[in-house]
């Protein structure tokens, strides 16, 4: 068998790959990379997980220690070619059963082997149970020693005294075994059960003597109860004759309180008769505690009711004003409009002056200096004067509007033109926010007042005017009254009953005619009574199962005579018994002989894989029966254990016993070596590789290893 690849949801893995050759294969990787976890993952591939397992405090259980830390399910997957075949086989955790769906396919086709399932892929696989394979082609540094095994024993010893696998004598022991235990395996088989038939026999005539003796005391029991069973009935008539004249005197007393209850009754009736009834009354008791209820409720609410708003201060300049905002955005348009005619107004001014003085001055040129006959010494004076004169008469307009302007600023004291618009929209804003905080308080109120009147009038017509107060405590007498009537019903109805009862009872009872002796109750005399009928009717019974008991065991003849029977019966399955042991010894003896035999097989190939390994040094090995291992170097004399050895020369041992194991149970199964060559040197590492090199000419070899070493080598 050769694997092409695996593919693993297992423990640290998750959806890895791992690819191999056919041939040696070395994978160098650190620790907790996952190389332990991907051998387990193959051996439970191949063979299954146990399901059955449990972990302990050394040790976790398979299905817990590799459950895939990511939390999805366990599954894997293994590509591998199978008598020439390439062959998928592929687990799946199907619910709580983990890796139990079992598949197994041509590669290519996908058509299903039929011949492949989940409990037998390894067996077919490899050819070797589970416990062989992985104790003679899995190494592992921590247990490279070969432990010994059932399975792994029995294949040794049919492969070198056979020649085969047939397993003939254990088959031959298996019979013996089983012929024995036909006649006896612990408590069962015919010889047990003949001895438990002779024990029954001689049981029943103990029995049948034990029932005989019963029987006599079973009839004295019997006339010493019939005398105590006398005695208690006396005794029973004596204390129902007195209980009668008990009786007489409590029925005396029991009318008399029935007398009076019927009284109190007629007296509480009389009381009760001109109130309303009890169900009215609860009903306006209800009511009225309710109304109590929404009163409070109401108290309370008036107490969280909010104040009423504060109205903000009416400002002196917008008194009388319906609209401010339209008002203030009028008082800034027509400032504007002023403001540009005082400007053109006062450049006309100017403009006037200048005219003026230039018209002056010319004239006044024209005096002293240059001509007499100028036109302007006519007329530069009247029309200096004239513009003049507009100039004084545009200043005076100009005057008026400054104190429109002036009458402007008065309607808006201490702001600058640019914020009476503003100042006039916030001033609306608030006396709008108070409008609309006056209108919520009212109609919160409104609403608070309403239902304020609406239950003061609830309240007077249930209360009549009086208050709630007053109208619950009269419902509160009024249900008293009705109380105490009920408990004179009651009382009068007790009454009546005891007296009915003790009438019922008064039983007339004659007195004794025997002298009473016992001073026990009536109840200790009644209990006692039916002890002793219950005791009589037992005896009765236990009579009567005596004497049909001995009578169902039959005759003691015919018991004595089966008895002998059993005895000579018995005698002879001891002697077959006797002579199975015996076959058993000898053929215990042989398969020992035969064991002895396989050892020097597998002695002589792992001895010569350990004088390679160690370079010739060690050429001496012995195999024992429990495939401990005895070797001696080439200057030692005596055959020594592995505890003798170094840790590595001890590995080294197990390895050449593993490799030799391994070339006869699983000469077609993979050879997978975890971290088993750490201790190694590197001259005996070179050997090994190139031992495991030759071997993985014939099977594929995957080394897995936490050091650089193989690899250079």
């Amino acid at each position: 068998m050769k694997i092409y690849s695996m593919t693993a949801t297992f423990g640290k893995l998750e959806h890895e790959t791992l690819t191999l050759e056919p041939g040696l294969n070395i994978i160098e990787a650190p620790n907790e990379w996952g190389k332990s976890t991907w051998c387990a993952f193959l051996v439970n591939m191949l063979y299954g997980i146990d399901t059955r397992a449990r972990s302990t405090g050394a040790a976790l259980a398979d299905k817990e220690r590799y459950a895939p830390w990511s939390g999805a399910p366990m599954t894997g997957r293994i590509d591998l070619n199978w008598n020439g075949r390439d062959i998928t086989i592929e687990r799946r955790t199907k619910g709580r059963l983990i890796f139990s769906d079992f598949q197994a396919y041509e590669t290519e086709t996908g058509l299903e082997i039929p011949e492949l399932n989940g409990a037998n892929c390894g067996q077919m696989l490899l050819g070797v149970e589970r416990s062989v394979f992985v104790r003679s082609g899995f190494l592992k540094l921590t247990d490279l020693p070969v432990t010994q095994d059932d399975a792994l024993r029995r294949r040794l010893n049919n492969l070198v005294t056979t020649g085969d696998e047939s397993g003939a004598g254990d088959k031959l022991a298996e019979t013996l075994k089983d012929l024995k235990n036909k006649c006896r395996y612990n408590k069962s088989g015919l010889l047990p059960q003949a001895e438990n038939e002779r024990d029954l026999l001689r049981a029943q005539l103990d029995d049948l003597y034990d029932l005989q003796k019963k029987a006599e005391a079973t009839k004295v029991q019997q006339q010493e109860l019939e005398a105590q069973i006398a005695a208690l009935e006396n005794h029973s008539a004596a204390l129902k004759y007195a209980a009668s004249l008990e009786n007489a005197t409590r029925t005396e007393a029991a009318l008399a309180a029935q007398e009076q209850a019927q009284k109190l009754l007629t007296e509480k009736e009389t009381a009760c008769a001109g109130l309303p009834t009890k169900a009215e009354t609860e009903k306006t008791a209800a009511r009225a505690q309710q109304l109590q209820d929404q009163w409070l409720d109401l108290q309370t609410e008036a107490a969280s009711l909010p104040q009423k708003p504060t109205e903000p201060a009416t400002l002196p300049h917008y008194a009388g004003i319906a609209d401010v905002v339209a008002a203030a955005e009028e008082d800034f348009a027509k400032r504007n409009t002023l403001e540009t005619k005082k400007k053109k107004q006062n450049g006309v001014i100017a403009i006037l002056l200048i005219l003026a003085a230039l018209v002056l001055g010319g004239t006044l040129i024209a005096r002293f200096g240059f001509s007499v006959t100028n036109p302007l010494l006519l007329i530069g004076g009247p029309v200096a004067s004239i513009l003049v004169l507009v100039a004084s008469l545009i200043t005076l307009r100009t005057k008026k509007i400054r104190a429109e302007q002036d009458a402007l600023y008065q309607r808006h004291p201490g702001l600058a033109p640019d914020k009476w618009v503003n100042d006039a929209k916030a001033y609306a804003a608030a006396q709008a926010a108070y409008q609309d905080a006056l209108g919520k308080w009212q109609a919160e109120n409104a609403s608070y007042e309403s239902r304020r009147i609406a239950l003061d009038a609830q309240i007077a017509e249930i209360s009549g005017g009086k208050g709630l107060k007053e109208a619950l405590l009269s419902c509160r007498q009024t249900l008293a009254a009705w109380e105490e009537l009920e408990d004179a019903r009651r009382e009068a109805q007790t009454a009546e009953t005891i007296l009915q009862a003790l009438r019922s009872s008064a039983q007339p009872a004659a007195k004794p005619t025997k002298p009473d002796e016992l001073t026990c109750s009536a109840e200790e005399t009644d209990q006692k009574l039916a002890d002793a009928r219950f005791t009589q009717r037992q005896l009765h019974l236990q009579l009567g199962q005596h004497l049909g008991q001995a009578e169902t065991l039959g005759q003691e003849s015919l018991l004595k005579a089966r008895l002998d029977t059993l005895n000579r019966r018995i005698a002879r399955l001891e002697d077959t018994y006797y002579a199975l042991e015996m076959a058993q010894d000898s053929l215990r003896d042989a398969t020992t002989t035969l064991q002895r035999r396989f050892a020097p097989r597998i002695a002589k190939r792992a001895q010569e894989l350990f004088g390679k390994l160690t370079g010739g040094r060690y050429q001496r090995l012995t195999l024992t029966e429990d495939l401990s291992v005895n070797a001696s170097a080439e200057n030692e004399d005596t055959m020594r254990s592995a505890q003798w050895r170094s840790d590595g020369t001890v590995d080294q041992l197990y390895l050449a016993l593993r490799l030799s194991v391994a070339e006869e149970l699983t000469p077609e199964a993979p050879l997978v070596l975890d971290d088993a060559l750490v201790r190694f040197d590197d001259k005996r590492l070179a050997v090994t590789l190139d031992i495991l090199r030759e071997t993985a000419e014939n099977k594929q070899v995957i080394l897995f290893t936490c050091q650089g070493r193989e690899k250079k080598m």
